[in-house]
């Protein structure tokens, strides 16, 4: 018999967030099924690449947003 789990439990499973049973279906459901074995491992490397990926804005991005900090500051200041 086949189960089926949703993508979410199967993320869930991978960061080690799921009850004790679910883990212990999902476990034994990937020793029978090898196509629920492969979206897991599809699953498993797509985590990995997104731990590796750090995206910062640009510079020119950031100075726009202080330079406008200042500007909000600086009128809020000066109306009595």
């Amino acid at each position: 018999m086949t189960l089926l789990f949703t993508p979410e439990e199967l993320i869930q499973y991978l960061y080690k967030e799921t009850s004790p049973e679910l883990s212990a279906a999902i476990k034994a459901a990937i020793q029978e099924d090898w196509t629920l074995r492969e979206k897991l491992e599809v699953l498993q490397n797509s985590t990995q690449s997104l731990d590796k990926i750090i995206e910062s804005p640009r510079t020119e991005a950031i100075l726009h947003v202080l330079n406008y900090a200042r500007e909000s500051v600086g009128e809020a200041v000066q109306q009595p």
